[in-house]
């Protein structure tokens, strides 16, 4: 079964990049040679003379071409989440984990979008409200990899954070401890920052949450795995501590004396163009060498 193929497709890039002009020229010509309309995100539409500004509100698209590497892209599934777009990234980038082709495949992925030949792989997201002391909803903000939060100083300095867990017959005190942070992650954010704290890997298709603490000042304390119906709380233990709350490593938000921050599931998904071959375990093995032999090759 085919998937349909995209009448209209947005562009959005990262706006300082060596070539940009010259990509997105080539992505007008190569998506118009194909009978599709292209409309290019308002900060680099200046770069195309005659280019069309995307306006998601104004004017819907059936696909979001992002041409960057995974931080563009998930600026952009922040930017999608309402309108339940299908992303597809080109990585121009060094890692590109969530892209699903390089710069040099535009052509070969325009003509399978063409064919219909690919598929959409749905990822959960996570959503966070700030708490103020009193525990009323302050404001909301959302992720499709992971919240951050830690200490607000430039120095290195430690922190004391309290977790807690609610979602099943009760609230429940989860712990403290002391350390540089929390990271509270999705599936698909379990390989980004989270992984790199000594998170597990957890397939992208698993309904939960990661809570990996940042450089914890004891030994007892160990990456969580949760439910995803569960919703976690953290405050400071100190209220006046001064915290930030870090939205998919790109937007920050200062936390103010006694407020707090609580995660849970997403209330929207997010859909990622894939093509066949592509797969997590093979692009776990391509992109992070994960169980990788000594006559795989890069």
């Amino acid at each position: 079964m085919t998937e349909p193929a995209p009448r209209r497709i947005g562009v959005v890039a990262r706006e300082r990049q060596e070539g940009l002009d010259r990509l997105l020229d080539q992505v007008r010509r190569a998506t118009e040679a194909r009978g599709m309309e292209v409309r290019f995100e308002r900060a680099i539409a200046d770069y195309t003379p005659g280019a069309v500004a995307l306006d998601l509100d104004a004017e819907p698209v059936d696909l979001i071409l992002t041409l960057g590497g995974d931080g563009t892209l998930l600026r952009a599934a922040r930017m999608v989440m309402p309108y339940q777009i299908p992303l597809l990234g080109l990585n121009l980038g060094n890692l590109g984990f969530l892209t699903s082709g390089g710069a040099g495949d535009l052509e070969t992925v325009l003509d399978s979008l063409v064919a219909g030949d690919y598929f959409l792989d749905h990822r959960v997201t996570l959503k966070a409200w700030v708490l103020d002391q009193h525990g009323a909803e302050v404001d909301e903000h959302h992720a499709l990899n992971d919240f951050v939060i830690h200490k607000a100083a430039v120095a290195a300095r430690v922190t004391r954070l309290e977790l807690s867990v609610e979602g099943g017959q009760r609230r429940e005190e989860i712990g403290s401890f002391t350390g540089d942070g929390v990271i509270l992650a999705s599936p698909t954010g379990s390989t980004a920052y989270s992984v790199s704290a000594g998170g597990p890997i957890v397939h992208p298709q698993m309904e939960c949450m990661v809570v990996t603490p940042i450089c914890p000042h004891t030994l007892a304390v160990r990456p969580l795995v949760i439910p995803a119906t569960r919703k976690i709380t953290v405050r400071a233990a100190d209220p006046d501590q001064d915290l930030i709350l870090t939205v998919d490593g790109q937007e920050v938000r200062g936390l103010g004396s006694g407020e707090a921050v609580r995660v849970e599931r997403g209330d929207h998904e997010i859909r990622l163009v894939r093509f066949t071959g592509q797969t997590f375990f093979s692009t776990l093995r391509r992109k992070m060498a994960w169980a990788a032999r000594a006559n795989d090759g890069p």
